[in-house]
């Protein structure tokens, strides 16, 4: 028998995940390229030529003990040094390989900074809509979750309900920008108020509260968007990144986390965190790719190929009287159903082949996430289906 945690797990198990299973089902049934898939965020953009030929170029020339064999837990020196110049050189920050610890994606960052941190009961707190595993990571060291109500007008965290909602239990906030689902990114102005509020109520409290912002998707910004550095502007913050995106490497689970010297605590923090690299299991982040992605820092997605997706299914969409903000980075629409059950709207999709998932995975119902890192046709070929769609609902 299972675990009675798990057993609630399994339970609520991914709903974004259990679309994406539908999708291949579908598509056994009617052929891909009737299927129209928005359900997973998995970069339709080919990863970068130059990262194909540097992997090559290890495997071919490296010493395959250094290649494929144990290094420090938290990472190859020589990576983590030239990751942390890379960022000093874009954001005029001042890190080195001391502040950085190579990590199992962002998840896995997430995960290592949350062991670190937590005692049973101590709360984390997020802003609604939310990535959904964000309750997981939290309830898997015995914290508590505390969620801020979405403020679905402009989905910029409401910073009122957010000061009313810490405590003295309160150990860090989580926050995702450009967001996942909405595309939102959070401005300087919402940065500045937010740490101002964490710092009087570290002062209020005498504690330390630590800002965890996850930003696996940085550089996919649209317009002119810019998205702030945020140890520049709080500092007990931590930076989980994750290469997912950004060079559309998902499935090869590399990433890192900024540990700044000036955090409280900083020696034991990251010692802390490096550790639990090792003993969560991760050991330490996939040798190859550590190797690789430091030879392709530069390298930049294509971000007008998401672009020109995103135009296109946002004017489609709002055509057809759909409702949402427009994004203004990563690669979702976060779109208001026209009634109130966003899970039988949903449903009512799927009738039509296409798969979105439910805001209330994201802990903001009445609305749907239509993942547009899909190719381009999938994109005008379901428009159509999202026109009869709408006839449903006489939009």
């Amino acid at each position: 028998m299972i675990s009675r945690r798990m057993q609630k797990m399994v339970a609520a198990n991914s709903v974004i995940r259990a679309m994406f299973e539908e999708g291949l089902k579908l598509a056994k049934e009617y052929g891909r390229e009737n299927v129209y898939d928005f359900s997973l965020g998995n970069p339709n953009v080919p990863a970068p030529e130059a990262l194909k030929k540097a992997a090559i170029k290890i495997l071919q020339e490296e010493d395959p003990v250094k290649v494929h064999g144990y290094m420090p837990n938290a990472g190859f020196p020589t990576v983590r040094e030239k990751i942390a110049l890379s960022i000093n050189k874009r954001f005029a920050t001042d890190f080195s390989a001391s502040n950085i610890i190579m990590t199992v994606g962002a998840a896995g960052g997430l995960n290592i900074a949350l062991k670190a941190l937590l005692n049973p009961g101590d709360e984390v707190i997020t802003f609604a809509p939310f990535f959904g595993e964000y309750k997981n990571y939290v309830a898997n060291f015995d914290g508590e979750l505390v969620v801020v109500p979405p403020n679905t007008e402009t989905f910029q965290p409401d910073l009122s309900a957010f000061r009313e909602l810490i405590r003295p239990q309160t150990k860090a906030v989580i926050i995702n920008s450009p967001n996942n689902p909405t595309g939102v990114v959070y401005s300087e102005e919402t940065i500045k108020r937010l740490s101002a509020i964490l710092e009087d109520k570290q002062k209020e409290f005498a504690t330390s509260i630590y800002l965890i912002s996850d930003e696996p998707y940085r550089e996919l910004v649209y317009g002119g968007a810019t998205v702030p550095y945020l140890t520049k502007y709080y500092r007990n913050t931590l930076v989980g990144y994750s290469y997912s995106k950004s060079l559309s490497i998902p499935g090869e689970r590399l990433g890192y986390v900024v540990v700044p010297s000036e955090v409280d605590d900083f020696e034991q923090l990251f010692q802390a965190m490096t550790v639990a690299n090792r003993i969560l299991g991760f050991v330490n982040s996939p040798s190859l790719m550590q190797l690789a992605v430091a030879e392709c820092l530069e390298e930049k997605t294509d971000i007008a190929y998401y672009d020109r997706n995103r135009e296109t299914l946002y004017l489609g969409l709002t055509k057809l009287g759909f409702s949402c903000v427009k994004p203004e980075g990563a690669f979702y629409l976060f779109m208001k159903t026209p009634i109130e059950d966003d899970s039988a709207f949903s449903q009512a999709a799927k009738k039509f082949n296409i798969l979105v998932v439910p805001g209330s995975a994201f802990g903001c119902p009445g609305f749907v996430r239509i993942a547009y890192c899909v190719a381009y046709e999938t994109i005008v070929n379901s428009l159509p289906k999202f026109a009869e769609l709408a006839k449903l609902y006489e939009l």
